[in-house]
């Protein structure tokens, strides 16, 4: 059964035509991720679908009886409602529903006719089907879900912040009996453990999801079919973003393929109709006929223009030479704000060529960590040290310009003191060209001032790089050009991000604060999750197989529960050596001896871990 179907729909604005014809069907039970770049419609699009726009032209058919919600959309609730009053407006055809039915209670004390029977029958089967019973059980669990503590939920729902309300408008959308489910970038106020917890909750979902967002990882998730929207037309991939991803790039090669083959066919007609007419001129007409034959093939392989490909950052940052083997110390370091403990005597060193990754959810001092390695905010005990020869960078969350007025070619000559021409070259190698570089700063987005501000960054020689969010609230092209320009970057790197795709692809050491303890661990994102991933089902095995109390007289555990024990006390002894060896390779990545000798300890560790796997999975069962 399709529930969503567009054909030929267009849309114009001010006489900028915006979708030009946009045709697709979504099927029941699809969840579906809409691309494209900042203004290609994907909003317009979405507000099309829930009614709040009208199309110029086209026809758009929602399933009937399907109820359909957008979450970008938050609607004007009465003075007073408090953030409950919001989450329970979800529910508010249950609560006529059960008020019904109390009425009906109360009136079977008088009347037990069939007809009032059968109706209270009708109602308590609709009022079940609907969930009614359960009703308070989903409401707590989507609310614990996205972080609606009961302090939020007892507040005014107008005094929140921007961010804010659209958490609890998300929760209200989830909970509410909507068939068909339009996110409008959904993570966008969510920390990684509030994303996760949407992820589950999306693919337990039986509805039909259209999703609109700029987290890759998210997307990879969650659809199972993209839809790509760009000059107002639409492309479509049968997979989710990654699929999307090779499989754009697969239509590109074999677009570039069919142009470069039609061009040397041109100029072969070319050649051949040119010779055709001198030899015409000679009396044969038949040759001009076959001459003008060729030229009209000529026009007609000359319609098909180059494919387009997005314009590719031509930038490197000037990487210091670093001497030494220090580029940051910390030292017994401990912060905390009132009564709530940070993190407390850290002690940790960051190498030349580290790519550490700081992760936490909301509120656990990823940020503040930055400040205090910056100097911008004191510790409570201990310090932090840069080495002498490390040159630093900071790209910060929030991105500010202290002269909006200027335009941009202006920013580079007064506040790097830029040549004119220098400064014209290096906006363009950000693509920052032609009349873009007379915009003023106040008038950019907010991908285009970050890229703005890195273009400012790479003057300098840096080799120490800290970002705070370097991805937040942009858009998937920004996002990639920031990718671009750290590809080469050879420096250290340290970076705050809930963006799992640009953590999982740079970072080579993980950060992670939680419950006011730092855990550091030497490898990637993918391998920090396997890693959490196992230590989860260890300590779950361990407790579904540790000794039950008893009354009366202790005893000792049996002999199979204290050999799982000290077999899961040298697994994680284990893990934790291979992946000390893991970073000791990292580190002597130019010594080829030394990388054959790290891997033969390691492989023989990793043979000795593999036993014992195999040994607590037999005491396990």
């Amino acid at each position: 059964m399709i529930d969503i179907s567009l054909q030929n729909v267009k849309k114009s604005f001010g006489g900028t035509e915006v979708l030009r014809g946009v045709s697709f069907d979504i099927r029941s039970g699809e969840r579906v991720a809409l691309l494209g770049p900042n203004g290609a419609g994907k909003t317009t699009l979405l507000r099309i679908l829930t009614g709040a726009l009208e199309p110029d032209e086209g026809e758009v058919a929602l399933a009937p009886g399907k109820r359909i919600g957008l979450i970008s959309q938050i609607p004007v609730y009465p003075e007073g409602y408090t953030t409950e009053d919001v989450l329970r407006s979800a529910h508010r055809h249950l609560d006529e529903l059960r008020q019904e039915m109390t009425a009906l209670e109360a009136a079977m004390q008088t009347d037990a006719s069939a007809r009032t029977l059968a109706r209270y029958d009708r109602l308590t089967a609709e009022y079940d089907r609907l969930g009614g019973y359960s009703a308070d059980y989903e409401r707590e669990r989507v609310a614990n879900g996205l972080d609606l503590s009961p302090a939020m939920r007892a507040q005014s729902f107008a005094s929140l912040s921007g961010g804010e309300k659209t958490r609890v408008n998300l929760a209200r959308l989830l909970l509410e009996d909507t068939d068909i489910l339009l996110l409008d970038e959904p993570t966008n106020h969510l920390d990684l453990k509030n994303t996760q917890w949407l992820e589950e909750f999306l693919l337990r979902f039986k509805g039909t999801v259209l999703t609109v967002s700029h987290d890759r990882w998210f997307l990879d998730t969650v659809a199972l079919r993209t839809i790509e929207l760009a000059d107002g037309v639409c492309q479509f991939y049968a997979g989710n973003y990654s699929f999307y991803i090779d499989e754009k790039q697969r239509r590109y090669q074999l677009l570039q393929k069919q142009y470069e083959k039609n061009q040397k066919e041109i100029a072969h007609l070319e050649q051949a109709a040119k010779d055709l007419r001198l030899w015409a001129f000679l009396g044969n007409d038949k040759l001009y006929k076959r001459a003008f034959s060729m030229e009209k093939r000529i026009a007609r392989l000359q319609t098909a223009p180059p494919p387009k490909r997005e314009r590719k950052l031509n930038v490197r940052f000037k990487e210091q030479e670093f001497f030494g083997d220090e580029v940051l110390v910390i030292d017994d370091l401990s912060k905390s704000f009132g009564e709530k403990k940070l993190f407390e005597h850290l002690d940790l060193l960051v190498r030349p060529g580290e790519r550490v990754a700081v992760m936490g959810d909301n509120g656990s001092g990823k940020s503040t960590l930055v400040k205090l390695i910056l100097g911008e905010e004191p510790p409570d005990t201990g310090y932090t040290r840069r080495g002498p020869a490390v040159r630093t960078a900071y790209l910060p969350q929030n991105i500010t310009f202290p002269h909006r007025e200027r335009t941009l070619v202006d920013t580079l000559i007064y506040d790097d003191r830029a040549q004119p021409q220098q400064a014209r070259d290096r906006l363009a190698a950000f693509n920052f060209t032609g009349e873009d570089v007379f915009k003023t700063v106040g008038s950019l987005s907010g991908g285009e001032q970050s890229r703005l501000r890195l273009c400012m960054l790479m003057k300098d020689d840096v080799n120490f790089l800290i970002l705070d969010e370097p991805t937040n609230h942009l858009d998937i092209a920004s996002r990639e050009w920031i990718e671009q320009a750290l590809d080469d970057y050879g420096g250290t790197l340290l970076f705050v991000s809930h963006d799992r795709w640009f953590t999982d692809r740079f970072a080579t050491r993980i950060w992670e604060i939680k419950d006011g303890t730092l855990t550091d661990f030497a490898g990637g994102y993918a391998e920090y999750q396997q890693y959490k991933a196992r230590q989860t089902e260890l300590a779950l095995a361990a407790k579904h197989h540790e000794p039950k109390a008893k009354t009366g007289k202790p005893q000792r555990a049996s002999d199979p529960s204290r050999r799982l024990a000290r077999l899961e006390r040298e697994i994680e002894k284990l893990e934790a050596d291979i992946a000390g060896l893991t970073a000791r390779e990292e580190a002597n990545a130019t010594d080829y001896q030394k990388l054959m000798d790290l891997g033969a300890e390691k492989a023989a560790l990793q043979e000795k871990l593999d036993g014992l796997y195999g040994e607590w999975e037999e005491l396990a069962e």
